[in-house]
Parts: C-alpha cells; sequence; structure tokens
C-alpha cells in the first residue's frame, strides 16, 4: 500500500510497488492487491482495514516522516487497537543524526519515534524515519518509508526475513518467477486464441500461468508466471512451458517471438548482425532518425552500426543517397534508400524507410503508409509495403520497429 496524496495526483510514480511485487514473487510470497491512499487518516485506516480483510500481510510504504501529513503511524495504531508510545532510543538516535551533519533536530522530528504498542522497531542505517512490523493477531502490517532506497534497504534486512519466518511457519515456502516473451505483429486477441489450449492446459494444476501484457509500440508481451518449492523447480517450469508456448505461437501465427524479458527488438537485431559477422547502415525519411537512435541504445553498437542518413528532404535523397529523381514515397525509393545507406556508410546491409506520417495523404499515398527496403549482401534490394496505425507520432514508432522486425525476419530466413 502506497501512502501519499502525491501519488494520486500523478506528481510522481509508485515505483516502491513495483520494485517490492517483483521481490516478493522471487521470493515466494503471492501479491495480489496493490493500492494508493493520499494522506488522510480515515482512508489509511479503511485502506489497511480492506487489506488486511483480504491479505495475510501488508505492506505500507511513506509517511512515516516528521511532517503533519505523515500520519501512517497514527492510523496503523487505530487499526491496532492500541496507543502510540515514543521511543526515547529513537529520539536520539535521530538526534545523533542530525548532530552529526552540524545541525539541531526540530521537535517535530521526534514525531518518527512514536511507535504503536506491540509493534517492533525497524532502525533506520540511512535515513531518519524507523520501519516498524506490527502485528495484528496471525496477520502483520510492515511499514516502511516511502523513501525507495530506505525501503528497499528494510525490506531486505528485516521484512524479508519476517515474512519468510511466517510462511515456513504456515508451511508455505516457495519460490515465484515470471519469464516475458516479446512478440510483434499479432494482436493480444490472436494471440490469445493461439495459446487458448496453454491456457486451459494450465488452469488445473496452477503452478504455472499465462498472461497478456500489452505495450504499445513495444507489441504484445506473453508473461509466463510459475511457483514451486525452489527456484531451480521454477526455473524448470518456465523452460518447459516457455517451449509450449513458443511451439503454440509458430504453428499459429509464425515468427513473431524476438525477445524475451528485456530483450528489445533493436537487441534482437544486433544478436544476428553480429552472429553473422555483418555490419548495418539506415537511410530514414518516415521516421527521422528513430531507428538510428535504438539501435545505438543496444551496448557494443559501434561494432556492427557504421551509421545512419536522415534524409527528410527529398534533396538529400538524391543527392546523398543516390534515389532516382522522382516520386520519393514508393518501394522503390526505399529501395534505392537501402542501397545507398550500405553505401554510403560502408555497411553489408542496409535499410531505408519511407513513408507518410500524415496526418494529410502525400503524394498520393495515405497516412499510414510505410515502404522499407532492405539491402543484404550479394542480393538484389527487396521492398515491403506496411500500414501502420495512429497519429503521427505512433505511425513514426510503428514503422522504426517494424522495419527493425522485417530486418530480424529476413536475417533469419537467409541463413534458414
Amino acid at each position: 500500500m502506497a501512502v501519499g496524496t502525491e501519488l494520486l495526483l500523478g506528481q510522481i510514480a509508485d515505483t516502491n510497488s513495483a520494485w517490492l511485487g517483483e521481490h516478493l514473487a522471487t521470493n515466494g510470497v503471492a501479491s495480489h492487491f496493490h493500492q494508493a491512499v493520499g494522506d488522510n487518516h480515515d482512508r489509511i485506516v479503511l485502506a489497511l482495514r480492506t487489506a488486511l480483510a483480504r491479505s495475510d500481510g501488508v505492506i505500507t510504504c511513506g509517511g512515516l516522516g516528521p511532517t503533519q501529513d505523515d500520519i501512517t503511524r497514527d492510523a496503523i495504531a487505530e487499526v491496532m487497537g492500541v496507543e502510540l508510545v515514543r521511543n526515547q532510543a529513537i529520539v536520539d538516535l535521530i538526534a545523533g543524526f542530525f548532530e552529526a551533519r552540524g545541525r539541531a533536530m526540530t521537535a517535530n522530528n521526534a514525531r518518527q519515534a512514536d511507535v504503536p504498542q506491540g509493534a517492533a522497531v525497524i532502525p533506520q542505517v540511512v535515513g531518519t524515519a524507523p520501519g516498524l512490523i506490527c502485528p495484528i493477531g496471525n496477520k502483520v502490517i510492515y511499514a516502511v518509508p516511502g523513501v525507495p532506497y530506505e525501503m528497499t534497504e528494510m525490506f531486505e534486512r528485516a521484512i524479508l526475513p519476517d515474512l519468510r519466518a511466517r510462511m515456513a511457519e504456515a508451511g508455505e515456502e516457495g519460490a515465484i518467477a515470471s519469464r516475458v516473451l516479446r512478440t510483434w505483429g499479432a494482436s493480444e486477441s490472436g494471440l490469445a486464441e493461439a495459446l487458448q489450449d496453454r491456457i486451459d492446459a494450465l488452469d488445473a494444476p496452477g503452478d504455472v500461468t499465462l498472461a497478456f501484457l500489452a505495450s504499445g509500440i513495444e507489441g504484445i508481451k506473453v508473461r509466463i508466471t510459475a511457483k514451486a518449492r525452489t527456484l531451480e523447480d521454477v526455473s524448470s517450469l518456465l523452460d518447459k512451458e516457455e517451449t509450449e508456448v513458443r511451439r503454440a505461437i509458430d504453428d499459429r501465427l509464425g515468427d513473431i517471438v524476438f525477445g524475451v524479458d528485456d530483450e528489445s527488438m533493436e537487441v534482437a537485431v544486433a544478436q544476428r548482425l553480429i552472429a553473422r559477422g555483418l555490419s548495418f547502415g539506415v537511410a530514414e525519411s518516415l521516421t527521422g532518425g528513430l531507428i538510428a537512435s535504438r539501435l545505438v541504445n543496444v551496448p557494443g553498437a559501434s561494432a556492427w552500426f557504421r551509421g545512419g542518413v536522415v534524409a527528410y528532404d527529398a534533396r538529400v535523397k538524391f543527392a546523398v543517397l543516390g534515389v532516382p529523381e522522382g516520386p520519393v514515397v514508393t518501394e522503390a525509393a526505399a529501395a534505392a534508400m537501402a542501397e545507398g545507406a550500405a553505401r554510403v556508410t560502408g555497411a553489408d546491409v542496409g535499410l531505408g524507410i519511407t513513408g507518410v506520417a500524415g496526418p494529410e495523404e502525400q503524394e498520393g499515398v495515405a497516412a499510414g503508409t510505410v515502404f522499407v527496403g532492405l539491402s543484404l549482401p550479394g542480393q538484389p534490394a527487396q521492398t515491403r509495403e506496411l500500414r501502420v496505425p495512429g497519429d503521427r507520432e505512433r505511425v513514426r514508432q510503428y514503422g522504426a520497429i517494424s522495419a527493425l522486425d522485417l530486418l530480424r525476419r529476413t536475417l533469419d530466413a537467409s541463413t534458414a
């Protein structure tokens, strides 16, 4: 549970919940609900009671500081049905923290030493506000500061060991992990239909699940999650299910899986170029440098990426890339741009992209039309016409990743 009105107003992003969800899962703790609540006593109390009604434990982040709106302790004390008691040892520690920096502690900082009766203190080692472990019957509330590095330190040092002890006592030790397959070129509904048999097969056992994550211009992700006694067992389950999912996707939708977990489309392209010992150059009109920008995000790109030409004006296409005089929003122009990119940059492989981002048509070509040209060693340039949806920015972004995906598939086919 993330506490702070600034979260509800969108002034800061709640990165703590994402971090906690990942690390809880790795340690076999199922995180069923995430919620955010503002700095309001009654609403925090309601949120805590709701969370305890549906979960065995709650981790609250934020609201433990010295100011008037830091009221998480007060809300927890009300839920526990106890009073807050000031811990003088904590007051002294906070005062020492300020003195070590040549500053005097203001009186309001002593509020951070107020502890609900019956709660255990998680001492601070990097800040001032201590954390709390608050038992409520056989359930528990953990309270940690909202500052990310303070939260993560307390989680690993105090919360995780306490959780493990509770899980062992309840006979629920285990591990949870996920693996994400990244796809491009299929809809979420198409993927769901292709994997329906796998979803049905997994429903009964319950130790492995599939989920679909729509990721905009990065495609659709298929997340495989497994739970088992050990991380080794989890890894084995993930390996087995990844094989089944890939087979089902390939059979129904073809080669649309381009990466795993954090492997982006540009990483997939880089891996193939490196494996084949090929260098690469690009000429961009429609995308205005987006493709080159993505490629240089890959560490070590200088080993295989020779460079790019942003040929937005037709005269640059003619003079620099050698595109024949005439219309420049055509497949023929894309092919000539690809050949020009390889020649100008001295690369083995060239890619050219042109088209109409919109909102109006150009040269009689509708907005959303993209032409991609590819030049591979010893082969005539090949082209592809694509139609991509969305406004001007989406057309450019979709065009960039679609062109890279076409290169990925072409490189695979050339060595199949």
